[in-house]
């Protein structure tokens, strides 16, 4: 695995200065807490290291190939979920996580129920569009723990790993430098639109809350398999795949999925940069989302 060296390292911060996940309240993970979805996002770029965010010097990861830019759309920007993960699978190296400015892309939802309990956000085309989100430099084998966390080398995963090339989407890390593109994960289900006729994708609006209380007030049927709150719809979904499923289909049935605009870069893009590299040694502990 390539570990970041001690240039990638920030500036020293003060002595004593409490630089863990739950100080900085950054520790939730939505995994195990489906309302808190997406997680708390860091102000800032950080190296997450084990149960810390430390200070990270330099925008540029790459280390001269042994890392990729993925595009971090949900909860894959919220440390606690990123370490959660990597814990799975017994990875401990410290990941980069770059604050950058993306224009392109939005964040919409995804068309499907997790088994998680929450319902996903998803990257959709969005021409013009700005928004700061986080670039997290992967290596092998922490690229294959988050793949197997979005399902995407089983056929009933929910996700592809797509290369967003500049300049459909332009990622600018902050340094002056344009990435010359970056992964992020397309949603095999598609995503719901926005109910106003034009197919237009519905943004995800960053909470489960008020998300999934519209999803159910809007249909009868949604709720007679999920319940009326979001917190039954939470407490029922999880991990019960037969129930997600359901809910999934039932987005179809209903006429509320679109497509994400995203789908034409799947299976494009540079030869994968790992090809042969072995997959994490351990399995997840819970189901893939």
């Amino acid at each position: 695995m390539s570990r970041p060296s001690e240039r990638d390292r920030g500036p020293e911060r003060p002595p004593g200065e409490d630089r863990t996940l739950e100080a900085l309240g950054l520790a939730g993970v939505p995994r195990e807490e489906p309302l808190l979805y997406p997680g708390a996002w860091p102000r800032e770029s950080g190296l997450l290291d084990g149960d810390r965010l430390l200070p990270l010097a330099g925008a540029v990861h790459d280390d001269g190939g042994g890392r990729v830019p993925v595009l971090a759309i949900g909860s894959n920007a919220s440390p606690g979920q990123l370490r959660h993960k990597m814990a799975e699978f017994g990875i401990g190296s410290p990941v980069p996580m770059v604050r950058s400015r993306v224009t392109g892309l939005g964040i919409g939802v995804s068309a499907h129920v997790s088994r998680m309990g929450y319902v996903s956000a998803s990257p959709v085309a969005a021409p013009g569009a700005v928004r700061e989100l986080f670039v997290l430099w992967l290596d092998a084998e922490q690229l294959a723990a988050v793949d197997a966390s979005e399902g995407v080398p089983v056929a009933g995963g929910n996700f592809d790993r797509a290369w967003l090339p500049a300049p459909d989407v332009r990622v600018e890390p902050g340094d002056g430098s344009v990435l010359r593109g970056a992964y992020a994960y397309v949603n095999r289900h598609g995503v719901l639109h926005d109910g106003t006729g034009t197919g237009a994708p519905r943004r995800h609006p960053g909470e489960q809350r008020p998300l999934i209380a519209g999803l159910l007030h809007g249909s009868a049927r949604l709720r007679a398999l999920f319940g009326t709150t979001p917190d039954e719809f939470c407490a029922r979904a999880r991990a019960d795949r037969r129930l997600c499923d359901r809910g999934t289909r039932l987005f179809l049935e209903e006429e509320r999925v679109t497509a994400s605009g995203l789908e034409r870069y799947v299976g494009g893009g540079p030869d994968d940069p790992f090809a042969g590299a072995r997959p994490p040694s351990a399995g997840p502990t819970g189901p893939t989302p």
